[in-house]
């Protein structure tokens, strides 16, 4: 009789596991999932050359993948319609998943539905329950996946009945096609209604994160103001995207005269906008504050907004292995007391 025998390395596994490959995990909500403390961001994966808009290609995703499973960045965030609602920074990693499918409950998969997408017509879109079956079934296909971690819906829809959103959202879990919920590009008040329909509903599956824009320096968008602050007091963990102000915050830019093509705000049109002498002086000083503590500005900006209240994991994207190798160095960091209070006080005119 030819007997397979156990892997000895498998039997010391501690009880209770807090982390992956040294990474800290934190909870979501105030559910029971939990989450990388740093994550990555995957909007700009795809495939550049059919003019998709994205800037990194397969092979090198593909690589950052495999390094950020090494390093326990295993909270990967997409949406259907990155990179011209193409849906090919899903497809990516779903090429991914089916060559590594060993790795698939090692990793949180984040994906978002609403704006227009597989379709044209009114239907194709919003959070009503049509769309949100079909646009989970596409998301599902592209990703070669039979489930999704966490679905976010990437917008509020003021058109369609939060009790009929919210009965989908339902029944994709009773369908296990989904395992949680959270919303994107929310007010404090639209968080506060769906919770109000979750309570009356009884829904099973509640929202447990909201994914707005926040960084340190601008603090959160105009059109969003206080949704940290009541992430921070309630139920919900605040995701933030572009954590690092689209590249701002990673001293990369610290004379605009000598970005160009290639530079995301160069190319975005927005250097202007946001490299003015204000904020690159405040960067300037937070690049002397990180040199002080030997690391760099922007793992100084990461590490610090995981202190900040409410605060869930950081998902900052990374489109080569060394910047997630560098982005995961600040998922480590546990920042002084006397750094914290530095970088509060240099942000002061955007930062809690």
């Amino acid at each position: 009789m030819n007997l397979t025998q156990p892997n000895p390395a498998n039997y010391r596994i501690p009880y209770l596991l807090n982390d992956f490959n040294g990474m800290p995990y934190r909870r979501l909500g105030r559910s029971g999932l939990r989450a990388s403390n740093m994550g990555l961001g995957t909007w700009k994966f795809g495939f550049p050359a059919t003019g998709d808009g994205a800037r990194t290609d397969a092979q090198t995703a593909w690589a950052i993948l495999d390094r950020a499973i090494e390093l326990g960045v295993t909270f990967w965030d997409t949406a259907n319609r990155y990179n011209e609602a193409s849906g090919n920074s899903e497809r990516v990693i779903g090429q991914w998943f089916q060559a590594n499918p060993d790795q698939r409950r090692n990793v949180v998969l984040a994906t978002k539905i609403y704006g227009g997408m597989d379709g044209r017509t009114p239907n194709h879109c919003r959070s009503a329950r049509a769309n949100i079956f079909d646009a989970t079934a596409a998301s599902l296909q592209r990703l070669q996946l039979e489930y999704i971690d966490l679905l976010y819906l990437h917008s509020f829809d003021a058109e369609t009945p939060v009790e009929e959103t919210l009965s989908a959202i339902e029944d994709l879990v009773t369908r296990g096609w989904i395992r949680y919920f959270a919303v994107s590009n929310f007010t404090a008040d639209q968080i506060k209604l769906y919770q109000a329909v979750e309570r009356q509903a009884s829904c099973r599956c509640r929202a447990i994160a909201v994914q707005n824009k926040f960084d340190i320096m601008h603090g959160e968008s105009a059109g969003h103001p206080g949704v940290l602050a009541y992430a921070a007091a309630g139920t919900l963990s605040f995701i933030a995207y572009s954590p690092l102000a689209r590249g701002l915050l990673t001293g990369r830019y610290r004379d605009p005269a000598q970005n160009g093509p290639g530079d995301r705000l160069y190319d975005e049109k927005a250097l202007d906008g946001l490299a003015t002498p204000a904020a690159l002086a405040q960067v300037r000083e937070l690049q002397e504050a990180a040199s002080e503590g030997g690391i760099a500005v922007a793992q100084l900006v990461l590490a610090y907004m995981l202190t900040l209240p409410g605060m869930g994991p950081c998902i900052p994207a990374a489109s080569s292995v060394a910047q997630l190798e560098a982005n995961a160095a600040a998922g480590k960091l546990a920042l002084p007391a006397e750094q914290v209070r530095r970088v509060r006080e240099i942000c002061s005119r955007g930062c809690p």
